[in-house]
């Protein structure tokens, strides 16, 4: 646990190289910071954080193939699920893909999976981010925070981050033994939005349609009045864009 950091998914970069720390710590390590400087998400986005929400990152050598790393981004989102949703008011949690959380369709937690290289092989950097007494008004997408909607005090980030541990081995397990299939069951199961219209933002593109299914390697299913696309990566927004005119 730190008190400040620029980015816990940096220090478990700089860590897992060794870079001005000693030997390299190959981990599974959590660290978790009480306050970040320069906090990021996906496409190199900040992520703003004030004192007592939970910003932490895990890194760890998966065993299995490199080509499987990104089905953990799923086991990541059920770990947060699970950690979070026993705090709230029984199906008010929902993932939105591939691995946003909601509370009552706003964004509670965000993830970012990150491969890298070290010296053993290949590893991975989980870095959560979860809103507990802050959210930020200027994302572009809804936000809310913790602190509204448990019922009691919420966790300090010290068991947020004990929870997220012993809920993301369980799904971890259950991956190395069975594969990706029970994790995308369990996701389908608590995903937000499927048979619903849905924007996807990517860089070069923006499609509309309707959120069909998630596919067997986890991508998102869209079926458009056309054609039906299956997507990788991008950002997601419920209902279809109004345009001028």
């Amino acid at each position: 646990m730190f008190d400040t950091l620029d980015s816990t998914s940096a220090e478990a970069r700089r860590r897992a190289g060794g870079a001005g720390r000693g030997e390299a710590v190959a981990g599974p390590h959590w660290f978790v910071a009480l306050r970040q400087t320069a906090g990021y998400g996906r496409r190199g986005r900040p992520w703003t954080q004030a004192e007592g929400d939970f910003a932490g990152s895990l890194l760890f050598a998966p065993a299995a193939p490199r080509e499987r790393f990104g089905e953990l981004s799923f086991a990541a989102a059920l770990a947060v699920y699970d950690a979070l949703a026993p705090l709230v008011s029984k199906g008010a949690m929902r993932i939105k893909w591939p691995n946003d959380i909601l509370i009552d369709g706003a964004k509670i937690s965000g993830l970012l999976l990150e491969m890298i290289e070290t010296q053993a092989g290949p590893a991975l950097i989980l870095g959560i981010g979860v809103n507990v007494v802050s959210a930020p008004a200027d994302a572009p997408y809804p936000a809310t925070r913790l602190i509204d909607h448990a019922a009691a005090a919420p966790p300090s980030p010290r068991e947020i981050a004990r929870r997220l541990d012993a809920a993301f081995w369980v799904h971890y397990d259950r991956w190395l033994a069975e594969g990706f299939a029970p994790l995308r069951a369990a996701w389908v199961d608590r995903a937000a939005g499927i048979g619903g219209s849905l924007t996807v933002r990517m860089p070069n593109e923006t499609l509309e349609g309707v959120f069909a299914d998630l596919d067997e390697a986890g991508r998102l299913v869209l079926h458009m009045e056309t054609e039906t696309r299956t997507i990788s990566a991008g950002d997601v927004f419920f209902g279809v864009e109004r345009r001028p005119g």
